[in-house]
């Protein structure tokens, strides 16, 4: 949700990393970011639960990647 709330906002994701445990917003205002974003017109729980865990597994996989890297993304942009 906090990379998606970012998103949303047309913020600079590169500087963002997700921190564990940060409350923003508000319950009603994450759903509503999720069903946004998932794709679907009228997502069951099992569909928002799979997007959820597809985004949190490919978002940690990024952070953790040395070519997603802040310091990668100043010297080459856009890549």
């Amino acid at each position: 949700y906090q990379y998606l709330r970012r998103y949303k906002r047309k913020e600079n994701l590169d500087e963002f990393t997700f921190v564990p445990g940060r409350i923003e917003g508000t319950a009603k205002e994450c759903l509503e970011c999720l069903m946004e974003f998932c794709g679907r017109s009228n997502p069951s729980w099992t569909e928002l639960s799979n997007f959820t865990h597809f985004l949190n597994f490919q978002l940690t996989k990024c952070e953790n990647s040395v070519f997603c890297s802040p310091a990668v993304g100043r010297e080459f942009c856009g890549f």
